[in-house]
């Protein structure tokens, strides 16, 4: 198992029982002491532990609010390091003074972070937590789509936000997806974001799908977008490279961050 897995499968525990143990890290994952203590001083540098005697607990903050808060800000911390490099990449694709459309969700939360300190950016999103991100930055201009909330995922959808969407022509649109399927391309679990996230497409001169290796051949309810609608897609290491060169032949470019 990488590093980053490694990583991730300890932050989901976390995530699920507050608190892990040395011990029984190096036994769940066959590696030594010295190993686990320096993934555990990684999550710590990352703000999500504290470390005590023999292990490791999800700090307070967390622990209060894991129980209340909604779902697309539970996955911010579901293979983090991975998305976190597909949206470093993803923001290196925008120039200053740009105007780009951000959709909902974790991975595109990871874009909207790395990318929220480029000068002079018109950002239109239908996301409640993307557009906290970009509001940090004074030198912005954040449009949020009106339009009906999906708490569990903290998006506004509806034909008011995809008829507000009809007035934009963005240089880059930054796409997430519930799953990834060579027979039916990008598809959405909920009917009413895949509504949105087809708007999206409509408005973008380049269109990015982000997405983890968890995305790929998985089906999810409806599909918003055919590979050929699709100008790049950013993922990493993880996903099995045959897939990737299939989606590559239907004229997707492919960057792949290393983990």
């Amino acid at each position: 198992m990488m590093v980053g897995q490694r990583r991730n499968k300890i932050k989901e525990q976390l995530l699920l029982e507050k608190s892990v143990k040395v011990a029984d890290l190096v036994k769940e994952f066959n590696v030594s002491e010295e190993t686990i203590r320096r993934d555990l001083n990684q999550l710590e540098r990352e703000g999500l532990i504290q470390k005590n005697y023999g292990g490791a607990i999800l700090i307070e903050e967390l622990q209060h609010l894991s129980a209340s808060i909604p779902p697309v800000q539970q996955r911010k911390f579901e293979l983090y390091e991975e998305k976190d490099a597909i949206g470093r990449k993803a923001a290196s694709l925008v120039k200053e003074h740009q105007i780009v459309i951000v959709d909902s969700g974790s991975t595109t939360w990871c874009v909207a972070r790395h990318l929220k300190q480029r000068a002079g950016l018109t950002v239109v999103t239908n996301g409640i937590n993307i557009a906290e991100e970009f509001v940090e930055n004074e030198d912005s201009h954040v449009f949020l789509l009106g339009g009906m909330v999906i708490k569990k995922s903290m998006s506004l959808v509806g034909p008011v936000a995809e008829a507000e969407l009809q007035k934009y022509n963005a240089d880059c649109v930054f796409m997430g997806t519930s799953g990834i399927s060579l027979r039916k391309g990008f598809t959405s679990s909920d009917i009413y974001e895949a509504e949105i996230k087809r708007a999206m497409v409509a408005a973008g001169q380049k269109v990015v799908v982000v997405a983890d290796h968890s995305k790929f051949q998985r089906q999810a309810l409806i599909s918003y977008s055919s590979f050929q609608d699709v100008d790049v897609l950013i993922t990493s290491s993880l996903v099995d490279p045959s897939i990737l060169t299939e989606i590559e032949r239907l004229g997707v470019e492919i960057m792949i961050c290393e983990l």
